[in-house]
């Protein structure tokens, strides 16, 4: 990290409470964790809308939103993570592979990959975003909530990213080691992962 942290050892208050809650549901303290030590209320709304954004639409398109604006990101905290829970949440390894294998979507199925085409615009450039863009996913679909639910998940992806990579978190060796190397390689699109 760019910035001192506050060590879990040290942390109080909510700050502890906020180490306890990752550390339970990861079996380890992830770095990430450190972006927010300062700022413990900041980390709770970010989950209470991370959360009500995940929780509000199918699951499976929420990784692949996420995926899609991570990449556009160069997030590869983002990338990884959430590739993981595509494939160990969601049952989703094939999707995974086309991803790797096609980082643009492209090899995806009709709705997947509009989907994923249109995470990718609003992470990268929403101003670009036209009508045509929403009516070809209302011929893959989608009504107007599930387009909704994209929007938010990229855009809340934004803030995420930036957090992490502006304070210089790097992706866990934990989560890393969760993937064959040669896979692991077509998720690196940004900041490379902590070594040890």
């Amino acid at each position: 990290m760019f910035i001192e942290t506050t060590p879990e050892q040290a942390a109080t208050g909510a700050t502890a409470e906020y180490f306890e809650q990752q550390r339970s549901s990861w079996g380890f303290l992830p770095n990430y964790t450190g972006a927010f030590s300062h700022r413990p209320d900041v980390a709770q709304a970010w989950n209470t809308l991370n959360l009500a954004i995940r929780g509000g639409m199918d699951r499976r398109r929420f990784e692949i939103a996420t995926i899609a604006a991570a990449r556009a990101l160069r997030s590869t905290y983002c990338t990884v993570a959430h590739s993981k829970m595509l494939r160990d949440i969601c049952g989703d390894e094939a999707s995974l592979h086309r991803i790797a294998e096609s980082p643009d979507g492209e090899t995806l199925d009709e709705q997947d990959r509009a989907v994923y085409r249109f995470a990718t615009k609003v992470a990268g450039d929403a101003a670009s975003v036209s009508q045509d863009d929403v009516d070809e996913l209302h011929a893959a679909g989608l009504s107007d909530g599930d387009i909704a639910d994209i929007v938010y998940a990229a855009a809340a992806r934004s803030f995420f990213t930036r957090v992490l990579d502006g304070l210089g978190a790097q992706l866990d060796v934990e989560i890393a080691a969760e993937f064959d190397p040669d896979l692991y390689a077509t998720m690196v699109v940004g900041r490379e992962a902590a070594k040890e």
